[in-house]
């Protein structure tokens, strides 16, 4: 992704509204409709084909199709997979067709908790087959991320990781879809890393809001009294002063739900870095 993609998904994040996760109550996967419906006024739809072999068709090379399918069904195909980096053979079957998975890249149980109880039926039902909320990938990771957002799971491939958050703030964006603090920092993080310059907010930070005292008449008893030329001055508390987590290990911090760590955040230490790159715990 080029600094000036990741600059624009950036100031697209700015768009989206911050709020808390919303309970699951009420969520099941007939919400978003029958799955792999046709029945979509998103691209492909009404196109006499499923939603997953539309992906498949879209996401894998030598194709071979199912005969008497008026070339829809994909048969067999090569997946250059970009969440693992890696090459899967697939081949249609009853224990061979999960090898490859179609990843909602906002996981459907994720988009239920911040916002998508509030659109109509037919929205949701958009938002589980459009192609830009689609990817085709290896089956264990998909299962693997379960319904993770970005503060909980990202792609093993870390060149992928820009395109990947880049998707998911258009998608939100374009459903409606709010994000929580800590998948915005996530999201921040990754595009920053990939070039996009920081965008100053005027959104309070996790650390309480302080607000600046008049400076008594009297000193308090620890105070220096400043020299009668100076105009006393208040000076902030530094920014680092809130309490700082600390995890014996990864197991630790995904047993509090803090993982991943990200460089700057409590909690965040080298050692648990074992890469290098600002993430620990992934």
């Amino acid at each position: 992704m080029s600094a000036t993609a990741a600059d624009s998904s950036l100031a697209k994040l700015q768009t989206l509204a911050v709020k808390g996760r919303a309970p699951k109550t009420g969520y099941s996967r007939e919400q978003f409709g029958q799955a792999w419906t046709d029945d979509v006024t998103v691209a492909d739809g009404h196109n006499g084909c499923d939603t997953r072999n539309d992906i498949l068709r879209r996401d894998l090379t030598s194709l071979t199709m199912k005969p008497g399918s008026h070339g829809c069904a994909v048969q067999t195909g090569t997946l250059n997979d970009p969440y693992t980096n890696s090459t899967i053979a697939f081949q249609r079957g009853a224990s061979t067709s999960s090898a490859v998975q179609i990843d909602h890249v906002v996981a459907l149980s994720d988009a239920w908790q911040k916002g998508a109880q509030q659109l109509s039926a037919m929205e949701r039902r958009n938002l589980a087959n459009d192609p830009r909320n689609l990817q085709a990938t290896d089956g264990s990771a998909n299962q693997q991320k379960g319904d993770g957002d970005a503060a909980t799971w990202l792609p093993s491939n870390k060149s992928y990781r820009c395109v990947y958050v880049s998707r998911q703030v258009d998608v939100k964006a374009v459903y409606r879809l709010w994000v929580t603090r800590a998948e915005k920092d996530a999201m921040t993080h990754i595009l920053t890393g990939c070039g996009a310059t920081p965008v100053e907010t005027s959104e309070p930070s996790e650390t309480a809001t302080r607000t600046a005292t008049p400076v008594p008449t009297t000193p308090a008893p620890t105070a220096t009294r400043p020299p009668a030329t100076q105009t006393p001055m208040y000076v902030a508390p530094p920014q680092d002063d809130r309490v700082s987590a600390y995890y014996k290990n990864c197991s630790a911090a995904r047993a509090a739900g803090a993982a991943p760590l990200y460089r700057g955040q409590p909690g965040y230490r080298s050692a648990l870095d074992r890469d290098g790159d600002g993430v620990a715990c992934e």
